[in-house]
């Protein structure tokens, strides 16, 4: 929105021609969302302590586990409001709205944090701890991911055939098999933030280094000298979607302000779908979907050690992990709270670097 209201007047004054370059919006997004999740943070917290919306411990599974985690009893949920509401108006300030990209991965983001906070709404209040029906909250994603795939196909030029990373020249023709493949990438982005939604800290954590990553390969992939030098995938207009991963990254870091150890609100189905979504949405239109999976290398191991573990469970009726997903495995191996979360940013941050590291080999 500045973009269009401020840029215009370069004419009158050279300083407005900042305007003009999307690292300095990139860098006002993020600082902006930062200072909304800072400076709104208390009033929403305390919205969500009025109004009742408190964690529910379930205390069906691993009682050991119930003891670590009795003392969130009552810490309020949906916070992912607050994170919603950050990269939302940063985003619209500091990007170019006119962008289709942009447009369609906000869309994308706010359609799975509508349907998150309604699941969170039916556990809070309607007391129902499952929440939405796992087929009701697959249907929301899948629905996305075909509308995305049909609009990528139809309106834009970005290539229906799979990138393979770190090899050049080789493309997958995917064909009628794309739409499926879309809706894979966004069903398991937002699927595994929400899975790795397990202790404080932990998923915001991670998300902000992966949009900070996919900051990055947006603005590349909208450079045509980069892409020509790093013979990667060239998308004109796609550098905007570095303002929408950036203001992603000054929310996460507003967030984790309040959602650190011992947190003061968790995000809620509400902020990790909407996350794993928009970053879900970003990878597709930029050609990184199969890059995602490297860069969002915790994320994939949260999800897996589930699929394992039900997996090891019904052919053998024993564990492969003490609890999935996996940091829980590690909780009721003695690790403390804060010691796996630090961990697991460490090791996401080697695999976001390998992940920029590598680009060369494309």
């Amino acid at each position: 929105m500045l973009y269009y209201l401020l840029y215009p007047l370069r004419d009158f004054w050279f300083g407005f021609n900042v305007f003009k370059y999307i690292t300095f919006r990139a860098a006002m997004a993020s600082l902006t969302a930062f200072l909304i999740s800072v400076i709104f943070g208390p009033a929403i917290i305390n919205w969500l302590k009025k109004l009742n919306f408190g964690q529910n411990i379930r205390r069906d599974h691993v009682e050991s586990l119930y003891d670590l985690h009795k003392h969130k009893q009552g810490t309020p949920t949906m916070g992912g409001v607050l994170i919603i509401l950050a990269i939302g108006l940063s985003t619209l300030l500091w990007a170019d709205i006119a962008n289709v990209y942009v447009l369609m991965t906000l869309a994308g983001f706010l359609w799975l944090g509508l349907v998150g906070f309604t699941d969170d709404y039916i556990k809070v209040v309607k007391k129902r701890n499952l929440g939405l029906t796992p087929k009701m909250k697959l249907l929301g994603q899948v629905l996305l991911g075909v509308v995305t795939a049909v609009y990528v196909i139809t309106f834009t030029p970005i290539p229906t055939a799979l990138s393979i990373p770190f090899v050049k020249s080789l493309a997958l023709n995917l064909g009628i098999f794309y739409v499926l493949f879309v809706v894979l990438v966004l069903t398991s982005s937002s699927n595994a933030v929400n899975l790795t939604d397990g202790l404080d800290g932990l998923a915001i954590g991670c998300t902000l280094i992966v949009a900070l990553t996919f900051s990055v390969l947006s603005y590349i992939t909208g450079n045509f000298k980069f892409t020509e030098y790093l013979n990667i995938f060239y998308l004109p207009g796609a550098g905007e979607l570095a303002v929408f991963c950036t203001a992603m990254v000054g929310a996460g870091l507003g967030f984790l302000w309040f959602n650190s150890y011992p947190a003061n609100v968790f995000m809620g189905d509400t902020g990790s779908l909407a996350l794993g979504g928009g970053i879900g949405m970003v990878a597709v239109f930029i050609k990184k979907e199969l890059l995602l999976f490297v860069v969002g290398g915790i994320f994939v191991a949260e999800a897996l050690s589930v699929v394992l573990q039900v997996i090891w469970f019904k052919t053998t009726k024993k564990r492969l992990f003490l609890m999935s997903p996996i940091h829980h495995h590690f909780q009721l191996l003695g690790w403390a709270e804060s010691k796996i979360t630090i961990r697991f940013w460490i090791i996401a941050i080697v695999m976001a670097l390998f992940s920029l590291a590598t680009l060369k080999l494309q």
